[in-house]
């Protein structure tokens, strides 16, 4: 099983190739590899299948234990046409969590970071016919210096942590651009004004011409010239709007010289206003569902491009119109098919792992998730950022406040369009919207939660740290029912219902809690999916329905009182 598809077709090139098959991998549990000069030998004796984790079924290593180093190998060519003229970069969408890379025995490049996209200039250390390719990953989640999202830090999984990833876990490829080339762009849509700004860094300078259109006739260009960042925009004779399960997208195309660029936008706008989520001036209720991004062969690689569509239209069947992509930053590939559909998600950080009682370890999160923000800010389904979840007290110290301050406000300095919530759930220091997590499983309790909310009477479990004053507000993680579908063992919130009718009706109860307010723009339920021992999803872990997802659909598709 291979991911053959390109990663990212916001940044399309037609020079590209796929590095992704059969690799040679070894384990370096002393991370002496370096001293050792792994790099230089000719191969390794095992074989992995990348862009699959050792840890999953899929990569052929299936090793669950702790690898705090390992190393990969393989042999590439290029074609003659990217030989003698411009540049040759490597790509890799996500490789957890330290990467050196090495071309043909010498270091060519260095990333930092297990969620986020880099790349490498290996022009110069190209040679002619074969050239092989050494990557080494170096990975320790129990340290408290990365964030490690919900890989587990003990051996087995447990609690609200799951099985690890180690090492490559998204598509590596090759890229050919000329030496003037375009670097990474922002698109600016103006649903009002029917029109897009854009803002392009580009290596060089040169000519710049910027096409757009939609379903293939063409709804305006313009034409630049400049270096370094250029600024642009061009009315658009055609207004279509990308809406909740609409992702009507145009198509754009950038050309500076002989680079050639293709990507889309969607046009639409998202603000805040007083209590309501505007969607192109239009209150819209998020029903959104937490989806953590792990498949049971691939763990945080989805085993194929039909995968990622499937999890979104699951959530479709169930009612849902986006999620919260949790604790994860999820592949520009997914990002992709949300965009298509139409489906609204919260991009997050994630932030569990760090030790927050270290300051220094503010470097580590700005770094990463400045990286994350800037590679998928021209998505239209990325409705918010939320760079924490859950900060709770480290090691009996809260020291950290203004290290959540300090990335909310560079969060909004990299991207002024969308709302950011601070830390999900708690403990809130500047945020956009204020939203809780609440697991109350008795409708009737839960409800109690959230009358005269705007009188300072907000029921919470975290009320001693934090106060409702106000503002935009919804209950981001709720409900997480557990029901026991085949004998699994494992977890969920509260007692389980004892029939199916119990837990509909459970689940009926606390949704129309949140649909009948009319402060709360939006909800989240926990969880889409089963995920190891957590057995609080509506679907399993195999993404089998528990439920006739048509009455989960009845449920939660009804008009919130909230909305226009």
């Amino acid at each position: 099983m291979l991911r053959n598809e390109h990663p990212n077709p916001q940044f399309f090139r037609n020079s590209w190739i796929n590095l992704n098959g059969e690799w040679d991998f070894e384990f370096d549990f002393g991370c002496s590899g370096k001293n050792r000069k792994v790099f230089e030998k000719d191969g390794f004796d095992k074989k992995i299948l990348v862009p699959f984790c050792p840890e999953s079924k899929l990569s052929g290593i299936e090793y669950k234990d702790f690898m705090n180093g390992v190393w990969y190998m393989r042999d590439f060519e290029i074609p003659d046409e990217w030989k003698d003229n411009g540049r040759v970069f490597m790509n890799f969408g996500a490789v957890d969590y330290e990467c050196t890379v090495y071309i043909n025995k010498k270091g060519a490049g260095s990333h930092a970071g297990g969620y986020t996209s880099f790349k490498v200039d290996i022009t110069k250390l190209l040679q002619e016919g074969k050239n092989t390719v050494c990557v080494y990953a170096e990975d320790n989640n129990r340290a408290g210096k990365q964030a490690k999202g919900k890989q587990a830090s003990v051996f087995y999984s447990s609690g609200c942590d799951y099985t690890r990833t180690t090492g490559i876990w998204q598509t590596v490829w090759l890229e050919h651009t000329p030496d003037n080339y375009i670097e990474r762009f922002e698109f600016y849509p103006d649903c009002e004004n029917t029109k897009l700004s854009f803002k392009v860094i580009t290596n060089g300078s040169g000519k710049l011409k910027v096409s757009t259109s939609y379903e293939g006739k063409p709804t305006g260009e313009t034409e630049l010239s400049g270096s370094g960042v250029i600024f642009g925009e061009i009315s658009l004779i055609e207004k279509h709007l990308w809406e909740v399960g609409c992702g009507r997208l145009y198509d754009v195309e950038l050309s500076f010289g002989g680079d050639v660029i293709k990507s889309y936008f969607g046009l639409r706008n998202v603000k805040m206003e007083g209590q309501k989520f505007l969607l192109n001036g239009k209150s819209v209720f998020q029903r959104l569902v937490l989806d953590q991004g792990f498949y049971p062969d691939g763990i945080y690689t989805a085993p194929s491009d039909e995968d990622l569509i499937k999890d979104i239209q699951l959530s479709l069947d169930a009612g849902f119109n986006g999620a919260r992509l949790h604790e994860k930053v999820f592949e520009p590939r997914f990002l992709y098919h949300c965009d298509k559909l139409g489906y609204i998600v919260w991009g997050e950080y994630p932030n569990w792992g760090l030790d927050y009682s270290d300051p220094s370890n503010l470097a580590a999160v700005l770094s990463e998730w400045t990286e994350a923000v800037k590679r998928d800010f021209n998505h239209p389904s990325i409705i918010g950022w939320c760079p924490y979840n859950e900060t709770w007290d480290y090691k009996g110290k809260r020291q950290w406040d203004p290290m959540i301050s300090t990335v909310y406000h560079i969060t909004k300095s990299l991207d002024m369009t969308r709302p950011c919530i601070d830390t999900s759930g708690n403990y809130h220091t500047v945020t956009d919207i204020f939203d809780v997590h609440d697991y109350e499983q008795d409708p009737e309790k839960f409800a109690e939660h959230f009358v005269g909310m705007n009188d300072g009477k907000l029921v919470e479990q975290c009320g001693k740290r934090q106060t409702y004053t106000g503002g935009p507000f919804f209950v981001s993680e709720y409900g997480g029912i557990c029901w026991n579908y085949d004998n699994t063992k494992g977890w969920g919130y509260g007692s389980a219902p004892k029939t199916v009718e119990e837990f509909i009706e459970r689940y009926r109860g606390l949704t129309n809690t949140l649909l009948d307010n009319p402060d709360m723009f939006g909800f989240c339920y926990t969880q889409l999916y089963d995920i190891e021992q957590e057995i609080n999803g509506l679907y399993t872990y195999n993404r089998t329905p528990k439920f006739d997802m048509a009455v989960i659909r009845e449920i939660n598709s009804r008009k919130a009182a909230i909305e226009d």
